[in-house]
Protein backbone atom coordinates (compact mmCIF):
# COMPACT_ATOMS: atom_id res chain seq x y z
CA UNK A 1 0.00 0.00 0.00
CA UNK A 2 1.48 3.46 -0.87
CA UNK A 3 1.43 5.85 1.34
CA UNK A 4 0.77 8.90 -0.89
CA UNK A 5 -2.47 8.67 -1.98
CA UNK A 6 -3.85 10.96 -4.75
CA UNK A 7 -7.38 12.84 -4.38
CA UNK A 8 -9.35 11.63 -6.71
CA UNK A 9 -13.85 12.26 -5.22
CA UNK A 10 -14.25 14.75 -2.41
CA UNK A 11 -17.59 14.63 -0.21
CA UNK A 12 -18.12 18.26 0.98
CA UNK A 13 -20.38 18.36 3.81
CA UNK A 14 -20.11 22.07 5.37
CA UNK A 15 -22.19 24.50 7.55
CA UNK A 16 -20.37 27.39 7.30
CA UNK A 17 -19.43 28.15 2.91
CA UNK A 18 -17.12 30.66 3.55
CA UNK A 19 -13.55 29.90 3.13
CA UNK A 20 -14.29 27.03 1.20
CA UNK A 21 -13.65 29.37 -2.93
CA UNK A 22 -9.94 28.36 -2.97
CA UNK A 23 -9.86 25.20 -1.84
CA UNK A 24 -12.65 24.06 -4.41
CA UNK A 25 -10.62 25.75 -7.28
CA UNK A 26 -7.53 23.89 -6.50
CA UNK A 27 -9.47 20.29 -6.07
CA UNK A 28 -11.00 21.14 -9.23
CA UNK A 29 -7.78 22.43 -11.11
CA UNK A 30 -6.43 18.91 -9.25
CA UNK A 31 -9.26 16.53 -10.96
CA UNK A 32 -11.16 16.19 -7.88
CA UNK A 33 -14.99 15.28 -8.41
CA UNK A 34 -17.35 16.62 -6.10
CA UNK A 35 -19.72 14.75 -3.87
CA UNK A 36 -21.95 17.06 -1.58
CA UNK A 37 -26.13 17.87 -0.57
CA UNK A 38 -28.24 20.46 -0.43
CA UNK A 39 -26.88 24.04 0.45
CA UNK A 40 -23.00 23.02 0.30
CA UNK A 41 -23.49 21.52 -2.98
CA UNK A 42 -25.87 24.60 -4.67
CA UNK A 43 -22.77 26.84 -3.13
CA UNK A 44 -20.23 24.33 -5.25
CA UNK A 45 -22.19 25.10 -8.55
CA UNK A 46 -22.52 28.25 -8.03
CA UNK A 47 -18.90 28.39 -8.43
CA UNK A 48 -19.19 26.41 -11.62
CA UNK A 49 -18.05 23.26 -10.39
CA UNK A 50 -20.15 20.43 -11.33
CA UNK A 51 -21.02 18.57 -8.21
CA UNK A 52 -22.60 14.94 -7.57
CA UNK A 53 -25.88 14.72 -5.52
CA UNK A 54 -25.71 12.44 -2.35
CA UNK A 55 -28.85 11.14 -3.51
CA UNK A 56 -27.35 10.43 -6.48
CA UNK A 57 -24.92 7.77 -5.16
CA UNK A 58 -27.55 6.55 -1.95
CA UNK A 59 -30.80 6.86 -4.29
CA UNK A 60 -32.73 8.40 -1.30
CA UNK A 61 -33.64 12.25 -0.31
CA UNK A 62 -32.63 14.04 1.90
CA UNK A 63 -35.15 13.10 4.42
CA UNK A 64 -36.71 13.78 8.31
CA UNK A 65 -36.40 17.33 8.16
CA UNK A 66 -32.77 17.31 6.79
CA UNK A 67 -31.95 15.07 9.70
CA UNK A 68 -30.76 12.12 7.63
CA UNK A 69 -28.65 12.96 4.32
CA UNK A 70 -25.38 11.41 4.19
CA UNK A 71 -25.92 8.17 6.61
CA UNK A 72 -26.15 5.47 4.09
CA UNK A 73 -23.92 2.68 3.45
CA UNK A 74 -22.88 3.95 -0.11
CA UNK A 75 -21.39 7.12 1.56
CA UNK A 76 -19.92 5.79 4.96
CA UNK A 77 -18.66 2.68 2.76
CA UNK A 78 -17.10 4.88 0.22
CA UNK A 79 -15.00 6.32 3.42
CA UNK A 80 -14.47 3.32 5.32
CA UNK A 81 -13.32 0.62 2.54
CA UNK A 82 -10.02 -0.21 2.86
CA UNK A 83 -8.28 0.15 -0.31
CA UNK A 84 -5.36 -2.77 0.69
CA UNK A 85 -8.00 -5.46 1.24
CA UNK A 86 -9.33 -6.93 -1.73
CA UNK A 87 -12.28 -8.66 -0.22
CA UNK A 88 -13.14 -4.50 1.06
CA UNK A 89 -12.29 -3.76 -3.19
CA UNK A 90 -14.88 -6.77 -4.10
CA UNK A 91 -17.66 -5.16 -1.70
CA UNK A 92 -17.64 -1.61 -3.03
CA UNK A 93 -17.21 -2.48 -6.62
CA UNK A 94 -20.38 -5.67 -6.10
CA UNK A 95 -22.88 -3.03 -4.15
CA UNK A 96 -21.04 0.11 -6.28
CA UNK A 97 -19.71 2.19 -3.50
CA UNK A 98 -17.73 5.65 -4.58
CA UNK A 99 -14.13 5.54 -3.31
CA UNK A 100 -14.51 8.86 -1.32
CA UNK A 101 -10.81 10.20 -1.05
CA UNK A 102 -11.45 13.40 1.39
CA UNK A 103 -14.11 14.35 3.52
CA UNK A 104 -14.30 18.25 4.25
CA UNK A 105 -17.38 18.98 7.07
CA UNK A 106 -18.09 21.87 9.26
CA UNK A 107 -20.54 21.00 11.98
CA UNK A 108 -24.00 22.91 12.91
CA UNK A 109 -22.95 25.50 14.86
CA UNK A 110 -24.19 23.80 18.79
CA UNK A 111 -22.07 26.22 21.31
CA UNK A 112 -23.53 29.14 19.23
CA UNK A 113 -26.59 28.11 19.42
CA UNK A 114 -26.62 27.67 22.82
CA UNK A 115 -24.90 31.04 23.15
CA UNK A 116 -27.66 32.72 21.73
CA UNK A 117 -30.33 31.78 23.79
CA UNK A 118 -32.18 29.56 21.24
CA UNK A 119 -35.21 27.56 22.74
CA UNK A 120 -34.28 24.16 23.46
CA UNK A 121 -35.80 22.40 20.23
CA UNK A 122 -33.64 24.43 18.59
CA UNK A 123 -30.41 23.64 20.28
CA UNK A 124 -31.48 19.98 19.98
CA UNK A 125 -31.41 20.26 15.98
CA UNK A 126 -27.92 21.81 16.00
CA UNK A 127 -26.86 18.25 17.32
CA UNK A 128 -24.90 17.08 14.31
CA UNK A 129 -25.07 13.61 13.44
CA UNK A 130 -24.27 12.65 9.94
CA UNK A 131 -21.35 15.65 10.30
CA UNK A 132 -19.86 14.05 13.60
CA UNK A 133 -20.43 10.87 12.03
CA UNK A 134 -18.17 11.71 8.74
CA UNK A 135 -15.57 12.95 10.95
CA UNK A 136 -15.25 9.70 12.87
CA UNK A 137 -15.28 7.29 9.69
CA UNK A 138 -12.86 9.88 7.64
CA UNK A 139 -10.53 9.46 11.05
CA UNK A 140 -10.47 6.18 11.47
CA UNK A 141 -10.16 5.42 7.56
CA UNK A 142 -6.84 7.69 8.01
CA UNK A 143 -4.37 5.43 6.03
CA UNK A 144 -7.02 6.48 2.72
CA UNK A 145 -8.64 9.41 3.76
CA UNK A 146 -8.27 13.26 4.01
CA UNK A 147 -10.24 14.07 7.08
CA UNK A 148 -10.83 18.43 7.22
CA UNK A 149 -13.47 18.54 10.02
CA UNK A 150 -13.86 22.08 10.44
CA UNK A 151 -13.09 25.24 8.92
CA UNK A 152 -10.70 26.04 11.26
CA UNK A 153 -8.67 23.02 9.07
CA UNK A 154 -9.05 24.69 5.76
CA UNK A 155 -5.71 26.14 5.76
CA UNK A 156 -4.05 23.24 6.43
CA UNK A 157 -5.42 21.57 3.55
CA UNK A 158 -5.27 24.78 1.14
CA UNK A 159 -1.33 24.41 2.59
CA UNK A 160 -1.33 20.48 1.13
CA UNK A 161 -2.76 21.18 -2.00
CA UNK A 162 -0.21 24.34 -3.24
CA UNK A 163 2.66 21.91 -1.63
CA UNK A 164 1.63 18.98 -3.28
CA UNK A 165 -1.45 19.33 -5.66
CA UNK A 166 -3.75 16.71 -5.23
CA UNK A 167 -1.78 14.06 -3.13
CA UNK A 168 -1.12 13.79 0.47
CA UNK A 169 1.38 11.61 2.67
CA UNK A 170 -0.26 9.07 5.84
CA UNK A 171 1.36 11.77 7.88
CA UNK A 172 -0.68 14.21 6.65
CA UNK A 173 -3.48 12.07 6.91
CA UNK A 174 -2.80 11.64 10.15
CA UNK A 175 -2.34 15.03 11.63
CA UNK A 176 -5.58 16.03 10.13
CA UNK A 177 -7.65 12.59 12.03
CA UNK A 178 -5.86 13.69 15.49
CA UNK A 179 -7.17 17.24 14.66
CA UNK A 180 -10.48 15.39 13.36
CA UNK A 181 -10.73 13.54 16.88
CA UNK A 182 -10.36 17.06 18.41
CA UNK A 183 -13.18 18.30 16.75
CA UNK A 184 -15.73 15.39 17.64
CA UNK A 185 -14.57 15.63 21.33
CA UNK A 186 -14.81 18.90 21.89
CA UNK A 187 -18.42 19.13 20.64
CA UNK A 188 -19.67 16.12 22.04
CA UNK A 189 -18.21 17.48 25.60
CA UNK A 190 -20.10 20.63 24.67
CA UNK A 191 -23.30 18.40 23.92
CA UNK A 192 -22.85 16.71 26.94
CA UNK A 193 -22.23 19.51 29.26
CA UNK A 194 -25.72 21.47 28.25
CA UNK A 195 -27.43 17.89 28.86
CA UNK A 196 -26.10 18.57 32.47
CA UNK A 197 -27.44 21.69 32.83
Amino acid sequence: MSETKKIKTALISVYHKDGLEEILAKLHAAGVKFLSTGGTQHFIESLGYPCQKVEDVTTYPSILGGRVKTLHPKIFGGILGRRELAEDREQMAHYDIPEIDLVIVDLYPFEETVASGASEADIIEKIDIGGISLIRAGAKNFKDVVIVPSKAEYPVLLDLLNRKGGETDLEDRRALAAQAFGVSSHYDTAIHNYFLQ
